[in-house]
């Protein structure tokens, strides 16, 4: 892995996908497909994987353009954070979907388990390999965690969810593996039921991510959030779980602290993590000024070692026009210069 400067800066995990790829009306109008939702994708599907490659070339020039430290694929090639990874998953009954509820409370359709939950090859490798292909930068890839991935499907097989999640936990653990073999430099497990689920989280859902990650050799992170603030409007000032991941092997944890004016003294429950503080707010195209970036980061000082902050957004910058994604990042860059020439980094 390239060696970070104090304050690296990173998105957390999605760009946003411009439109020419990707309906981005019919994308705000709904919530995140759980299932495939291949309606979305405006090119041909004999021209989708190369519009895709494409646009994916441009989110990585974008975030190099931007100063980004520590880059992404965008998540481009995503209908949404998880249904690339668990569709791919066997066990599963996609033409016959079952139903779940939301974390806003509505039904929704998702993969129904109907037989063991398996990875039959590797879902996310050629990704990585693209994108260590086209960076020199510190690389990092997303893949939904398995306490998530449980919430979001229909449990027709298991009949336990402690079951069903740690079934899940043990197809993550193999890609997690092959993912750092392709040359990932960091992998991010995306876990935003924990927030969401906290009692189920508090039972068997820390279990379920340590699992995933066990045996894992690499520089792993776990991502907490209280969802899309496209689709999630009302924000609590702290989350239901997030002390509990003092306790998880995970080397990073990324939260948000923009959108919800979270109260940073928590934080000090999780001394030796690396955090990734969320600091741009996505409910918002506004850009930010690089003082209003400053001005957040030094909120978490207090209780965080500087050397163990990275700058990030709140959450995937999926939902956000093109423009004021890339003015955002260009702010966390502004930011991080700022704050490297007062610490000395």
């Amino acid at each position: 892995m390239p060696e970070l400067p104090l304050f690296p800066t990173a998105l957390v995990g999605s760009f946003a996908q411009p439109e020419w790829l990707i309906d981005r009306a019919k994308l705000a109008g709904r919530f995140p497909p759980r299932v495939r939702a291949r309606e979305l994708w405006r090119p041909a599907p004999e021209h989708l994987a190369q519009a895709q490659n494409d646009a994916t070339l441009l989110a990585i020039r974008a975030q190099e353009d931007a100063g980004l430290d520590i880059v992404t694929d965008g998540e481009i090639r995503r209908e949404s954070y998880s249904n690339h990874f668990a569709t791919a998953l066997r066990g599963l009954d996609l033409d016959d979907p079952g139903e779940a509820l939301d974390r806003s409370g509505q039904p929704n359709p998702v993969p129904r388990v109907v037989g063991p939950i398996s990875r039959p090859e590797p879902v996310q490798v050629a990704d990585v390999r693209f994108l260590r292909q086209h960076t020199d930068r510190t690389v990092k890839v997303t893949v939904p965690g398995p306490f998530t991935m449980s919430q979001q499907a229909q449990d027709d097989y298991y009949g336990n969810p402690e079951d069903l999640a740690y079934a899940y936990a043990d197809a993550v653990n193999a890609e997690v593996r092959d993912l750092f073999a392709a040359g990932a430099d960091v992998v991010q497990l995306d876990e935003p039921y924990l927030q969401a689920r906290p009692e189920s989280a508090r039972q068997y859902g820390l279990s379920a991510l340590n699992r995933a990650l066990d045996g894992v050799v690499g520089t792993t992170a776990v991502h907490l959030c209280f969802g899309y603030a496209a689709i999630i409007h009302d924000r609590p000032s702290g989350y239901s779980f997030l002390p509990e991941l003092a306790d998880c092997t995970c080397d990073q944890i990324s939260i948000e602290t923009a959108q919800s004016n979270l109260d940073t003294v928590v934080l000090r429950h999780l001394a030796g993590k690396t955090i990734m503080v969320g600091v741009i707010d996505l409910s918002d195209p506004v850009v930010e000024t690089v003082d209003t970036v400053v001005t957040r980061v030094r909120r978490v000082l207090p209780h965080v070692a500087p050397e163990n902050v990275i700058i990030a957004t709140d959450c995937g910058m999926k939902y956000l026009p093109w423009g004021s994604a890339v003015g955002k990042m260009r702010a966390m860059a502004g930011a991080a210069q700022v704050l490297r020439a007062e610490f000395g980094g």
